[in-house]
C-alpha cells in the first residue's frame, strides 16, 4: 500500500509518455485520473493508520551509497507530517487532473500535459516521503524540473520561455545552498538519515567551523543553508520574482504549483527540519523576519496588480509568509494546518479564475472582465466568493481556523518578535481583504469599459459552466473550503491531540500548544474589524469612482504621493529592474572581459594565431622538403612537442623512450609520403 501511492503517478507518466499516441486523449485522461484517484484513497488509509492509529512506518528499499563510514539508503518515511502532505498532494492533483480535461479540451498536446502533471505529483510525493536528505533533494530537483516543463508547456510563447528559465535559475541559486547544507550534514553525521541526524543534533551544538579566520557555529550554518533553500523554493522575499512570472503557464499548472506542490516544499522542509531550528534562536528570528517582510510586501503589491493570476500569485507569497511566521514562533503544528487549509481555497481561487480566463479567450486583465460574468457564470461567482472569503479569514470558513490563530499567536507569545509579528499580520490582513475584494469587484460587479467586442461575442457563445469536469472540480473544492478547516481543527491543532506523537521530526510535544480561547475578545475581533476597513477602502478607491473627490485631491500633494505609491506597488518595488541592473550588468562586464579580452584577445594571440605565425616564420626560414602544407607543419610540431614532454616525463623508463622515438620516426616517414590535398 505504501509503495503504490508513489508508483501509480509514475506509472501514469510512463504509460502516457510511451503509449499516449496509441491510447489517445481519452485514454490518457482516464489512466491519469484513475491513478490519482487510487493514490488519494491510499493516502486516506495511510493517514488513518499512521496519524489516527499512531503507527509511523519506515520502509528501507536498498543501500544506495555505502563508502567507509558513509551510508545512505533509499527509504520511505510515513509519519504525521508525511501523511497530511499526502492527502493534500494527491487530492489537489486529482482535482487539477479532472479540471484539465475540460480546460485543455481543445489543446492537441493534452496527453503530454497529463504526463507532466503525473510526473510533478510523483516527484512531490518522493519529496515528502523521503527518509533522508539526499533522497529529498531528488524530489526537490524533480519538482523544479517539472515546473519548468509545465510553465513552458506552451513553448511557442516567448513569455512562457522566459518565465520558465527565470523560475529554473532562481531556484537553482537556492538549491546550491541546500546542497551545501546536505553535504555539510553528511560530513558532520556521516549519514543523511532523518532519524539518526535529528537524534544527534544536540551533540553538535558547540561545534564550530573556521572560514576566513572566523569561527561559525556548525548548527547555525546548516540551518542558514536549509533556510535559504526553503525560501527559494517557497518564493519568499528576495527569491519571489519568479512566482508571478510563472503565471504564463496554463491555469491548472498554477493551481497545482501554488496549492500542493513546489512552493509548499519550502514550508515542508522547514517543518521537517524544525529540530535544527529549535536549537538556533538566530535562525528562528530570521525566519520571523523573512515571513513578516514577505507577508507585508506581497500583500501590498497584490493590491496594485491587475493581472488576475498575478494577484493570486502574490497572495500565495503572502500566505506562505504566515506559515514561516508560525515556524519562527516554534508552532509548527499551526504552520502545517495553514498549509493544509491554504491548499483548498487557493486551488479554488485559481480554478475559478481559470474559468473566467477561459471564457474570455485567455484574457487575464481583470479590468476587461466586467459585471456580465455574474449573469452568465453565477456558479463561478459563488465559488470565487467562497475562495475570497476564506482567504480573508471570514469567520467559520476554512482560512479562519488557521490564519486567525497565527495572528493571535503573535499576541500570545509575549516576546518582542511576536509583537512585531502581530502588528505586521494585522496590516497584512487588511491588504488581503483589499486585493481579494478588488478581484471580486472587478471580475463580477464592475461594468467593464476596456474590453473588446470580440471577447464578449465569444464569451456569450461559450457556456463555460456546461463543462462537467470544471464544474465538478470547483464544486468539490467549494464544499471543502467551507468545512475542511472545521473538520480538521481539533485533529491537527487541538489541545492534547495525539497525532503528532508519532512525528519523527523532533516536533515539540503537544502540551506546549497554547490555548487561544482565553484571549480578550478585542484581540480576537481586531483582525475582522480591520478586514472590514480594508473592504471599505477597496470599494471607495476602486469601485465608487467619485470623480469630484479625486478632482479636488488632484492639486494636493498627498494625492501625488498616492500615485507614486501605486506606481511602486504596480512595479513590485522594482525588484526585476534592480536584479537586471546588478546581475545583468555584472554578466555583461564578465562577458566582455572573458570573450573580448581573453578568449579573442590574449588566448588567440598566444594560441592559434601565435602558433600560426611561428609556423609561418619557420616555413619561410626553413624550407624543408617534407613540409607540403601548413597543416602538416602544425601536425608535426604538435607531436614533436608532445614527444619531448613524454621523454622528460618518462625518462627513467626505456620502454616509453623507445615508444616516443618510434612515434617520431613514424611521423617523419608518414610526412615524406604524404600528398597535399585541397
Amino acid at each position: 500500500m505504501y509503495l503504490y501511492i508513489l508508483l501509480l503517478p509514475l506509472l501514469n507518466f510512463l504509460i502516457i509518455s510511451f503509449l499516449g499516441n496509441f491510447i489517445g486523449r481519452s485514454g490518457s485522461c482516464f489512466i491519469s485520473v484513475f491513478g490519482l484517484l487510487m493514490s488519494f484513497i491510499l493516502s486516506l488509509f495511510i493517514f488513518f493508520e499512521v496519524s489516527i492509529n499512531q503507527i509511523p512506518t519506515t520502509i528501507k528499499l536498498y543501500n544506495w551509497v555505502c563508502i567507509d563510514l558513509y551510508s545512505i539508503q533509499l527509504g520511505l518515511l510515513f509519519d504525521c507530517i508525511s501523511s497530511i502532505m499526502l492527502i493534500v498532494i494527491t487530492f489537489i492533483s486529482l482535482i487539477v487532473h479532472l479540471y484539465s480535461i475540460s480546460y485543455l479540451s481543445d489543446d492537441p498536446f493534452l496527453s503530454r500535459f497529463m504526463s507532466y502533471l503525473s510526473l510533478f505529483t510523483f516527484f512531490m510525493l518522493v519529496l515528502v516521503t523521503s527518509d533522508n536528505f539526499l533522497q529529498l533533494f531528488i524530489g526537490w530537483e524533480g519538482v523544479g524540473l517539472c515546473s519548468y516543463l509545465l510553465i513552458n508547456f506552451w513553448f511557442t510563447r516567448l513569455l512562457a520561455n522566459k518565465a520558465a528559465l527565470k523560475a529554473m535559475i532562481m531556484n537553482r541559486i537556492a538549491d546550491v545552498l541546500l546542497l551545501i547544507a546536505i553535504v555539510y550534514i553528511l560530513l558532520m553525521f556521516k549519514t543523511t538519515d532523518f532519524i539518526v541526524v535529528f537524534n544527534l543534533v544536540p551533540f553538535i551544538i558547540e561545534d564550530s567551523y573556521f572560514f576566513l579566520f572566523k569561527s561559525f557555529n556548525s548548527l547555525e550554518l546548516i540551518c542558514f543553508f536549509l533556510l535559504i533553500g526553503a525560501i527559494g523554493k517557497s518564493a519568499q522575499i528576495g527569491f519571489h520574482t519568479w512566482l508571478p512570472d510563472a503565471m504564463e503557464g496554463p491555469t491548472p499548472v498554477s493551481a497545482l504549483l501554488h496549492a500542493a506542490t513546489m512552493v509548499t516544499a519550502g514550508v515542508f522542509l522547514t517543518i521537517r527540519c524544525c529540530f535544527f531550528y529549535e536549537f538556533s534562536e538566530t535562525i528562528l528570528t530570521l525566519l520571523i523576519l523573512i515571513g513578516c517582510i514577505s507577508t507585508f510586501f506581497a500583500g501590498f503589491v497584490a493590491i496594485f496588480q491587475y493581472d488576475i493570476k498575478k494577484v493570486i500569485a502574490y497572495s500565495t507569497c503572502s500566505q506562505l509568509g504566515y506559515m514561516f511566521i508560525a515556524c519562527g514562533l516554534s508552532n509548527y503544528y499551526l504552520a502545517m494546518f495553514h498549509l493544509f487549509n491554504h491548499a483548498f481555497f487557493k486551488a479554488l481561487l485559481f480554478l475559478s479564475a481559470g474559468a473566467i480566463i477561459h471564457a474570455f479567450s485567455d484574457e487575464q486583465d481583470m479590468r476587461k472582465f466586467g459585471g456580465n460574468i455574474l449573469l452568465l457564470m453565477p456558479f463561478t461567482y459563488i465559488c470565487f466568493t467562497i475562495g475570497s472569503l476564506s482567504i480573508m479569514g471570514f469567520p467559520f470558513l476554512t482560512g479562519f481556523f488557521s490564519k486567525e490563530l497565527i495572528i493571535e499567536l503573535g499576541y500570545n507569545r509575549y516576546i518582542i518578535d511576536s509583537n512585531f509579528c502581530y502588528i505586521i499580520c494585522i496590516f497584512s490582513a487588511i491588504f488581503t481583504c483589499m486585493y481579494s475584494c478588488k478581484l471580486w469587484f472587478y471580475s463580477f460587479l464592475v461594468r467593464s469599459l476596456n474590453s473588446f467586442k470580440f471577447n464578449y461575442k465569444l464569451f456569450y457563445s461559450l457556456n463555460i459552466e456546461s463543462y462537467d469536469f470544471m464544474l465538478k472540480s470547483m464544486t468539490l473544492l467549494s464544499l471543502l473550503s467551507l468545512i475542511i478547516g472545521y473538520l480538521f481543527n481539533d485533529i491537527i491543532i487541538g489541545i492534547g491531540t495525539p497525532i503528532w506523537m508519532n512525528s519523527l521530526s523532533g516536533l515539540p510535544i503537544p502540551h506546549k500548544l497554547l490555548n487561544y480561547s482565553f484571549l480578550p475578545f478585542f484581540i480576537k475581533d481586531l483582525p475582522l474589524s480591520f478586514a472590514i476597513i480594508g473592504i471599505f477602502f477597496t470599494w471607495f478607491f476602486y469601485i465608487q469612482h467619485n470623480l469630484n473627490f479625486f478632482n479636488k485631491l488632484g492639486s494636493l500633494f498627498i494625492f501625488q504621493i498616492f500615485i507614486n505609491i501605486s506606481n511602486i506597488g504596480f512595479n513590485a518595488f522594482y525588484f526585476n529592474n534592480l536584479y537586471n541592473f546588478i546581475f545583468l550588468s555584472l554578466y555583461k562586464l564578465l562577458y566582455l572581459i572573458n570573450v573580448k579580452y581573453l578568449d579573442k584577445g590574449i588566448f588567440e594571440y598566444f594560441g592559434p594565431f601565435g602558433i600560426y605565425n611561428i609556423n609561418k616564420f619557420i616555413l619561410n626560414r626553413c624550407n624543408f622538403f617534407f613540409f607540403h602544407t601548413i597543416n602538416y607543419s602544425l601536425f608535426i610540431q604538435f607531436f614533436f612537442i608532445l614527444n619531448i614532454f613524454l621523454l622528460l616525463l618518462f625518462y627513467i623508463s626505456d620502454i616509453f623512450c623507445l615508444i616516443n622515438i618510434g612515434l617520431l620516426f613514424l611521423l617523419f616517414f608518414i610526412n615524406l609520403f604524404c600528398v597535399e590535398i585541397d
